[in-house]
């Protein structure tokens, strides 16, 4: 198990590609051949976060595209804001499935992945067959805007959302560029099942506090996020900082005002969910989670599982393939 796990944190074992969508250059992983799985992670993650799900799918008959998104690890950062914005994620996704001659595809996604799959099913459902959300349920359109909705929270408490400071490139970016390491670790650490007690991530930011007074430095890595695995990410991000992928927290503003007309979408496609117990969101996103299937009623299932945080993928992998591998048989067959 030890070796195996070893080998999945290795990157030069799986197939990289670029791909030029509508202009931008993103750094993908594609393997395997059969009916394609577009993989999207969230923050602060790459496409490195589903290593462990890959090779599996691929081995199952599948072809796997985990790419990271704009502004992340080896994909381009755009050069203007709105062009990293909800609407041009789902236009690349298309271009994706074009080029790679797919007529159509199953979207997986995590954390903000899980909203961007969301929207690419509410935008086009045409193209997908099937949509599993990690972690972060789809949410339905808010009635406010998040950056009022953030400023009636920091009137009403005195604390500030995460997303609210990561809005904010100049309070946020330094702070989490000073130590990338430390920063990162950090983050997958406090949101994991593996923190206990005050070590767990708070999400609201309180009166003089930064985000990193949210979350705890591990004094030694949990068994799932090994040394080489952090020492991926850490220099994926140490090339250009935290500034890009951030732009996904500063666009939501924008996100929110161009997708008005999706307000009351609900995609009936085949849909599952996945997300941890033991995540420090699960409170703040357990209202959604009960009320799931009233905008996906396509939903097959939900499921919460023990002892496992936010990173899904990452904390509970050979769990998260068998309920990926189960609900993707019961898809009907792909057109080619």
């Amino acid at each position: 198990m030890k070796i195996e796990h070893l080998n999945n944190d290795d990157p030069s074992r799986l197939q990289h590609r670029e791909l030029i969508l509508n202009g931008l250059r993103w750094h993908c992983v594609v393997e395997g051949e059969g009916p394609l799985l577009i993989l999207l992670h969230g923050f602060p993650y790459l496409w490195y976060e589903f290593r462990h799900q890959i090779p599996a799918l691929a081995a199952a008959g599948y072809r796997v595209v985990a790419p990271d998104l704009p502004g992340f690890g080896g994909s381009e950062t755009p050069t203007e804001l709105e062009r990293g914005d909800m609407m041009h994620l789902v236009g690349d996704l298309v271009s994706m499935m074009q080029l790679l001659h797919a007529p159509s595809a199953v979207l997986i996604g995590h954390d903000a992945g899980s909203h961007i799959a969301f929207a690419a099913t509410q935008m086009r459902p045409d193209l997908f067959r099937g949509a599993v959300f990690l972690s972060s349920p789809p949410m339905p359109r808010s009635l406010a805007k998040p950056s009022v909705a953030w400023g009636e929270q920091r009137q009403r408490t005195g604390t500030r959302f995460y997303q609210d400071y990561f809005s904010s490139p100049a309070e946020a970016v330094p702070e989490l560029d000073a130590n990338i390491r430390t920063s990162l670790s950090s983050m997958m650490y406090s949101v994991s099942g593996s923190a206990q007690g005050q070590e767990r991530w708070r999400l609201d930011i309180g009166v003089d506090e930064r985000f990193l007074d949210t979350v705890h430095k591990p004094k030694v890595l949990p068994d799932w996020l090994s040394t080489r695995a952090i020492d991926y990410y850490v220099a994926e991000y140490s090339r250009a900082g935290f500034a890009a992928p951030l732009n996904l927290y500063r666009v939501r503003d924008h996100n929110w005002e161009q997708t008005a007309y999706l307000a009351g979408m609900c995609p009936t496609l085949p849909a599952l969910f996945i997300g941890g117990a033991a995540d420090p969101a699960l409170d703040r996103f357990i209202p959604v989670y009960d009320n799931l299937e009233r905008h996906l009623p396509g939903l097959r299932s939900k499921t919460l599982l023990d002892g496992v945080g936010h990173a899904v993928p990452e904390e509970a992998p050979e769990r998260l393939n068998t309920l990926l591998l189960d609900f993707l048989a019961t898809l009907p067959v792909a057109a080619r």
